[in-house]
């Protein structure tokens, strides 16, 4: 099964995502976590995203989907994927498709994280004092919600006409979102 995660930063994909591996198998696919890999090898395509992520702007789809389709090969007997932070965009969402399609696979549930703005805005300043992340610095945190709410729209009814797309309260507690994560997936 290959699942997509749908929300924006810091709804708890991350969180989600980790459960949903260690207790199904599946490997998580979080552009984050690989965009700050990326950034933190000091390669040049690391320094191209550190320089984009510091600016709070998102990553080019060019650049998100190469590392995908990296990590895709590199995992092809993987039981499934689960997608965190990806598709942003119909584009991406159409890449991925094709990828997928390629590797004789399909996206079988698209789960969205129904979140308030606000008190992800809070989170993501408590998260900034504590561990410091470059990224969720509140100033680039606003641009990239900003980013995410105009860019990802469009990707709700491309999910709906698939009949592939679930709503979850996404502001309740970790064990209520898993547990109705799980429904989702157990239908």
């Amino acid at each position: 099964m290959n699942l997509v995660l749908f929300g924006p930063p810091a709804a708890g994909k991350g969180t989600q995502a980790k459960r949903l591996t260690a207790e199904r198998g599946y490997v998580q696919l979080s552009t984050g976590d690989m965009l700050r890999a990326a950034r933190k090898s000091g390669s040049e395509l690391g320094q191209r995203v550190a320089a984009i992520m510091d600016a709070g702007n998102l990553v080019s789809d060019e650049i998100v989907i190469a590392l995908i389709e990296e990590a895709l090969a590199a995992n092809s007997r993987a039981p499934g994927f689960i997608f965190d932070g990806f598709p942003r965009t119909v584009a991406q969402a159409e890449a991925l498709d094709a990828m997928l399609g390629r590797h004789g696979q399909q996206i079988d549930c698209v789960i969205r994280l129904e979140v308030d703005s606000q008190k992800l805005m809070d989170r993501v300043a408590k998260r900034f004092a504590e561990e410091g992340r470059a990224d969720d610095n509140p100033d680039a945190y606003k641009v990239r919600l900003d980013a995410y709410i105009a860019q990802t729209a469009p990707l709700l009814p491309y999910y709906e006409r698939q009949g592939k797309l679930v709503g979850v309260d996404g502001m309740s507690d970790v064990e209520t979102v898993a547990r109705a994560i799980a429904a989702a997936l157990d239908v």
